[in-house]
């Protein structure tokens, strides 16, 4: 981030973020759009640096089940091979005549069976050694199903923040001079109370001949609702006291800066507080727009239409 000597004196800075005042210490922005820290961990092995649960109650829908269902296809092809490696005349219901692939799939298939305890019975294990792996693999499978499970519920059951942002925020006309506008909304049937947002500037400035991180609160025009079910257009007045206070469109265009933005939550349905956070660099800033109106009545006028497509809708104008 570079160096922005416009930045408005008065205003107000924030020194408790956590991200330090070390510039050369950071790289790219500090925030991802997703709401993520922008950090890199490093220093210890894989297995210690990452929380495997965490992880996968974090993932995409479509990674989990692939995880999981590689896991069981790969579990159940190990167990096949020990049970074809032993000898497939040890399982009582296989032919032990006929093709070596049939063979192979009948043991794999039984593997399956006794991996979820099923047990169909058309095959069952014959002697010690048989008999000890099928009850290893049935052991696996109850304490793999075990943490399965454990994992579906963590990922339906815990409280999550179902908060869009706007791709955009916007600079434009508020009252008698302008005004930094970005725009949330909840886009599940949930039911959010007492939300409260906060949003924090970071820039590189010159402080004592040093360049320092250096971060300011955004003050807002409303920083707290009683009830988020609409959109919520989260409005910093440009003025006096605005770190932005002297910024023209080219200052915008040619500084470089991320506001980070913090929002909480209480969630009635989980009886729980929730969080969601995002940024944007000031190259993600519009200037001369407003956003379109997201909501409107009825045909019949007997509710209101949320019109979540319209969340990073905006016109532009002159300012």
């Amino acid at each position: 981030m570079k160096i922005n000597k416009g930045i408005n004196a008065k205003a107000i800075a924030d020194n408790n973020t956590g991200f330090g005042t070390n510039p050369g210490s950071y790289g790219g922005r500090f925030v991802n759009k997703d709401g993520s820290a922008n950090i890199e961990k490093r220093g210890l092995g894989l297995i210690n640096r990452i929380s495997w649960y965490h992880t996968m109650l974090e993932m995409p829908r479509w990674k989990f089940f692939l995880i999981l269902f590689s896991f069981y296809t790969f579990v159940n092809f190990i167990f096949a091979c020990i049970y074809y490696g032993v000898g497939i005349q040890y399982l009582d219901g296989i032919e032990t005549t006929g093709s070596e692939w049939i063979k192979f799939g009948k043991a794999y298939f039984f593997s399956a069976q006794t991996f979820t305890t099923v047990g169909y019975g058309h095959i069952s294990p014959n002697g010690f050694l048989t008999s000890a792996v099928a009850a290893t693999e049935a052991l696996v499978g109850l304490l793999s199903f075990a943490i399965a499970t454990g994992l579906f519920f963590g990922r339906f059951s815990r409280p999550k923040a179902y908060i869009k942002f706007s791709h955009n925020a916007v600079i434009g006309p508020y009252k008698n001079g302008k005004a930094l506008m970005l725009r949330m909304t909840p886009y599940k049937n949930t039911n959010f109370t007492d939300a409260e947002a906060k949003i924090t500037l970071g820039m590189i400035v010159e402080e004592n001949g040093k360049m320092t991180n250096k971060f300011f609160s955004l003050g807002l025009e409303m920083s707290k609702i009683n009830a988020l079910t609409l959109s919520w257009t989260l409005v910093h007045p440009i003025n006096e006291s605005s770190p932005f206070y002297n910024f023209s469109k080219e200052d915008f265009e040619d500084a470089e800066g991320e506001i980070i933005v913090y929002v909480k939550t209480f969630d009635e349905m989980f009886s729980n507080t929730v969080a969601a956070r995002t940024s944007y660099t000031l190259n993600e800033f519009v200037y001369g727009a407003k956003f379109e109106l997201m909501y409107t009545e009825n045909e019949d006028k007997t509710s209101t239409i949320l019109h979540l497509n319209r969340l990073n809708s905006f016109y532009k104008v002159e300012i």
